[in-house]
């Protein structure tokens, strides 16, 4: 783990330690803390703009957890985005920062900006791609010529989708060229609950849409090369996950589409060709969704629909957004699956030859996506920058998860706290035909070639 000095006297600090996830992410780290000792103990402090929230957020912390001493052991730093001053003073003290004050377009520039002063690393639980790739953009020479670490989208936007892209393709025996991902939400008799800021960055990010095409614009990058990418209707009904489906609008594929470039330039692999899909369940949600879908992109074009849209959040989100937030009942009977479906060439098959003829199937799994599979993803990321700095790559700059952890033990850290990582059974995308889907083949320590449709199940012999 990198040292603590007298001048620089914290492992980690929790900026925006009072705000919903905030408070989750508290936990997360208090227990981690609890787990070590010794020279390897965690030192760690919480930071935000009121004292009093902050003293109060550890009160509630010190009983949820049973841990007294988080009210008197635990500093308390005050800093404010607005006030480069404390932002500094904060940074200087910390080896990472975990930031979770959001909206991050509004107010997660400073506090990159102040963490590349001051020599602290960052990471943070972003799902705006546009904050993400400006960040990139405008700080990643910054950040390596000062030898620090910016890492965003360490949440369930987009570790799962990331590093479950880098785990196929460590699973897969040959090449691999695409991938398609289906997310899967499951809830309890209360539903499905996400907190008002989500909600905020997405209004905000769709009505500025066009900003991202014209920054992505400006980074100049040369096309990937493509190697056999399926198309997909925007709606259409999956023979997968047995329901319909639509193009997942989070992060997710700016995020995996930033790897691959990386992996690709730096590591000179070839790059997956990358699509991701959401489960909505049936007609009735199609039209649901339909309806809903149509109101929110007219509002989200003028001020006053913006105004009304965040204002009420739990009215025009059809109660999936609230001010509020989930309910402890509502976490607890939430989870999600991430499932991949990946198709490439066999060893010893040449890509630029014939059409794929090898495929796998892998998936994620976690508790609730938003305030547990979050945090764990986030807290084990920052835990890894600490412990496997050296395995990062160069040394410094703005990267994506699956850039930055390439290297680390990250995926391992995850499957030891709540977010697993396994090879499923092969589901022929031929799945009207393909006698592997009726007989619903394992493949965990063979291969096994479908006398139907010929293609080959590719697993790494475990």
């Amino acid at each position: 783990m990198e040292a603590v000095t007298p001048h620089r006297p914290y492992h980690l600090i929790v900026f925006g330690a009072t705000g919903f996830t905030g408070q989750f992410v508290v936990d997360e780290v208090a227990r981690y803390a609890a787990e070590t000792a010794g020279d390897s103990a965690l030192k760690w402090a919480v930071a935000g703009r009121s004292r009093q929230r902050l003293e109060a957020a550890l009160e509630r912390a010190a009983g949820r957890l049973s841990m007294p001493e988080l009210r008197t052991d635990t500093e308390i730093i005050v800093a404010d985005v607005s006030d480069e001053e404390s932002l500094a003073i904060m940074c200087q003290q910390g080896v990472v920062i975990l930031n979770c004050v959001g909206p991050y377009r509004f107010h997660g520039e400073p506090v990159v900006k102040a963490c590349i002063e001051n020599g602290a690393h960052y990471v943070d639980i972003c799902g705006e791609p546009q904050f993400l790739e400006r960040m990139q953009l405008e700080y990643h020479t910054k950040a390596l010529d000062r030898g620090v670490y910016v890492i965003g989208s360490c949440g369930f936007d987009s570790i799962p989708a990331d590093l479950g892209i880098l785990y196929t393709q460590r699973q897969f025996r040959g090449t691999l060229t695409a991938v398609e991902s289906f997310l899967q939400i499951s809830s309890g008799s209360e539903g499905f609950c996400g907190h008002d800021t989500t909600w905020q960055s997405a209004v905000h990010g769709f009505a500025d849409s066009s900003s991202l095409r014209r920054l992505r614009k400006k980074f100049g990058h040369k096309p990937l090369p493509v190697v056999g990418v399926k198309k997909r209707g925007y709606v259409f009904f999956s023979k997968e996950i047995e329901q319909y489906t639509i193009p997942f609008m989070g992060s997710d594929p700016s995020v995996v589409k930033r790897t691959q470039r990386f992996l690709y330039e730096e590591e000179h692999q070839s790059p997956v060709q990358y699509s991701a899909y959401i489960g909505v369940g049936g007609l009735f949600s199609i039209v649901k969704l339909f309806c809903g879908g149509l109101l929110f992109w007219f509002m989200v074009k003028f001020s006053l629909g913006r105004k009304l849209l965040t204002r009420f959040p739990s009215f025009f989100s059809f109660g999936l957004f609230s001010k509020a937030g989930p309910t402890m009942k509502q976490i607890e009977d939430t989870c999600f699956s991430l499932t991949f479906f990946g198709e490439g060439y066999s060893e010893g098959t040449d890509p630029s030859e014939g059409t794929p003829n090898a495929k796998i199937c892998t998936q994620v799994i976690g508790a609730e996506p938003g305030y547990v599979a979050t945090v764990s993803a986030v807290v084990q990321a920052a835990v890894t920058v600490l412990n496997e700095v050296h395995s990062l790559p160069r040394r410094g700059g703005v990267y994506t998860p699956g850039a930055a952890f390439y290297k680390t033990s990250l995926i391992d850290r995850l499957q030891n706290h709540s977010i697993k990582f396994s090879v499923r059974n092969c589901i022929s995308l031929n799945a009207t035909s393909c006698t592997m889907v009726k007989k619903r083949i394992q493949i965990y320590k063979c291969k096994y070639i479908c006398s139907v449709c010929k293609f080959v199940c590719c697993v790494k012999m475990k």
